[in-house]
């Protein structure tokens, strides 16, 4: 059986640690797993799946935007997941984006401070703000679905203009906010439709 390819983009290396946790529950249904850099990864034909992560700070990570892009066409033929570590989320309506599930860490979102009427930050960390930018990058390839996570946020690790659009916009202090339960929980979904084709309507378990 063709392995699973777990690949990453990360700004501080606290990515990588999330993608590592979603391997090991991969491999806990007795498939292989190949976690790498997404920088390193070339041809997608020797995997049965693929699972790409990245970092939210302004948009997701460009690297896994890049990564998407490139493997549009082949990735019409292999089952895609997606996860996002961000810092910010305005409490979402709705779990389902564009027919995609999203499974969202119920650790992360925060309900507005005056409802139906968002300050900028909290327009900014819509649900459909961070999401549908992923789904354009892989159309006409989509997910079978998404897990959006609380991240790690260091601001000595950061770039500086990281470090000004953080502070300025976010306004979130340092912290490791990762909710190791929701990630493993969400990635111990992925094995059945990750290895096999399966309709996209079976998702709906591995969405809250």
């Amino acid at each position: 059986m063709k392995p699973i390819l777990v690949t990453y983009a990360t700004m501080a290396g606290s990515t990588a640690e999330v993608a590592q946790a979603v391997a090991e529950e991969i491999e806990r249904a007795g498939l292989e797993v190949d976690v790498v850099p997404i920088d390193t990864v070339g041809d997608l034909a020797g995997y049965a799946g693929v699972v790409v992560g990245g970092p939210m700070i302004m948009g997701w990570h460009r690297e896994a935007r890049r990564f998407l892009k490139a493997h549009r066409r082949a990735l019409q033929h292999i089952p895609l997941a997606v996860f996002v570590t961000a810092i910010s989320l305005t409490q979402p309506e709705e779990r389902v984006m564009d027919g995609v599930p999203v499974f969202v860490d119920e650790k992360l979102p925060k309900p507005p401070a005056q409802p139906g009427r968002l300050s900028f930050r909290e327009r900014y960390a819509q649900l459909p703000r961070y999401v549908r930018p992923i789904l354009a990058a892989a159309r006409p390839a989509r997910p079978v679905s998404i897990g959006l996570f609380a991240g790690r946020l260091e601001y000595g690790r950061l770039k500086p203009w990281a470090v000004l659009f953080v502070m300025g916009i976010i306004q979130a202090p340092a912290g490791d906010r990762r909710n190791w339960a929701a990630i493993r929980e969400w990635a111990a979904g992925l094995p059945a439709v990750l290895s096999q084709e399966v309709p996209r309507a079976d998702m709906a378990a591995v969405a809250r």
